[in-house]
């Protein structure tokens, strides 16, 4: 365990994992995410700028918010970041459809693919080949 500064308050409090917030400060921006949530909800064409002054929350949080997935919006919305990877405005996480597809070919090219399994061939199938039977009566 390791014992940080709040980035909110400035406590001191013990560390676990996520976000550099104590558990009051985690919270309270837990409140402030279902708040700017149900704003965005009630009002499906609002811009982000609104948001942040009627909810009062930074517009880089709602940022963060946005790049986690933990809130997304319309094709309609007038609110959206840009991809990480092109530029293009997406509604929701950090890539668009296309780099996200990029991405996951570019991780299946990483591991060599392996190479098909040939059956052993029957000796009897080869044509110039040819069998007598043990068992055939003359």
């Amino acid at each position: 365990m390791e014992v940080r500064n709040c980035k909110g308050c400035g406590k001191l409090f013990n560390y676990l994992s996520g976000p550099p917030l104590c558990p009051s400060c985690a919270k309270a921006l837990d409140l402030k995410f279902e708040e700017v949530k149900e704003y965005v909800y009630d009002h499906p064409r609002v811009d982000m700028q609104e948001v942040s002054e009627v909810c009062e929350v930074s517009i880089s949080q709602i940022k963060q918010w946005i790049r986690e997935e933990r809130l997304s919006f319309a094709d309609d919305s007038m609110i959206g970041i840009e991809c990480e990877g092109c530029g293009v405005t997406i509604k929701t996480g950090r890539f668009c459809k296309d780099c996200k597809d990029k991405l996951a070919k570019g991780f299946g090219d990483l591991y060599p693919k392996e190479a098909p399994v040939q059956k052993p061939k029957d000796p009897r199938e080869n044509p110039k080949m040819r069998f007598l039977d043990q068992n055939t009566d003359k």
